[in-house]
């Protein structure tokens, strides 16, 4: 079974552990959180889903989720109902605890290689928490559960291109790639260590630190999109692109800077650091 994406909106939980409620159809709506309608549009879907794949999706909304951590305990519910078909491993489990303020999508390893981590991750995004937000849990599951199966169906793009309807936001615009907290935090300390090794050196040196400046700003302005998406990138190319002249400013009225200056203009070197 996959872990998948999460998004934690913020929010405690009380001091206990939530039973695993018993699996009485496709939608159980614990937290009651959807209307009639909403429950038989998407109990009706899945159904037909099933029907034409064997896949088997649930829905589930709980009030709380206790002190287990959302993880913890869609792991727990995804195997009690024991989702999928027996061999294949083909279910997928969908949970949202409105007063924890957490939702997930657990899936099943047959699924693994359609309903990616990342398209898991996406469709929480984009798709269910900016409706979540707005207080429409009926639009959020709903539409939630359709990129599911659109996925599964071999209709891409669904999650992806799903707008926030909150947002007004329009023009280019790069999310960060949805890569495991691991991997990110790895990735970031390779492409950070190097920039900033550089920036670090062009700070500190007179001279040739002016020309790295320059040199870097192309790579402040793509590599961070990587790690922390196009906003990210634009903030940190921004602090950049002041703070570097700033830095150097400071670092000129120092001592060994003026050393390093004046040996620059003699020798035609500088070291760094004094």
């Amino acid at each position: 079974m996959a872990t998948l994406s999460l998004f934690a909106f913020a929010g405690l939980g009380p001091a206990q552990a939530a039973d695993v409620p018993f699996l009485t159809g496709r939608v159980v709506d614990n937290a009651e959180i959807l209307k009639p309608a909403t429950r038989e549009k998407i109990t009706a879907e899945l159904k037909a889903h099933e029907q034409a794949s064997g896949d088997q999706i649930a829905v589930l909304t709980v009030p709380t989720i206790g002190d287990d951590s959302i993880e913890e305990y869609a792991v727990k519910v995804f195997e009690n109902w024991k989702l999928g078909q027996k061999g294949k491993d083909n279910g997928v489990l969908v949970v949202v605890a409105p007063k924890d303020r957490k939702m997930r999508i657990e899936v099943g390893y047959g699924l693994e290689g359609t309903l990616t981590d990342a398209m898991a991750s996406r469709i929480i995004r984009n798709v269910m928490t900016p409706s979540f937000k707005a207080g429409d849990f009926d639009r959020g599951i709903a539409a939630g559960v359709e990129a599911i199966v659109a996925q599964l169906e071999g209709k891409p793009g669904v999650a992806a291109e799903e707008a926030s309807p909150a947002s007004g936001s329009s023009g280019l615009h790069i999310n960060a790639p949805d890569l495991p907290w691991p991997e990110r935090i790895l990735l970031g300390a390779f492409i950070f260590g190097i920039i900033g090794l550089f920036t670090f050196v062009g700070v500190m040196t007179p001279g040739v630190g002016w020309f790295l400046y320059v040199f870097l700003i192309p790579f402040w302005a793509m590599f961070p999109i990587i790690i922390v998406g196009t906003r990210g990138a634009l903030t940190l190319l921004g602090i950049y692109v002041v703070g570097y002249p700033l830095a150097k400013l400071m670092l000129s009225h120092t001592a060994w800077y003026e050393k390093a200056a004046a040996s620059l203009k003699s020798k035609g070197s500088a070291s760094v650091g004094g």
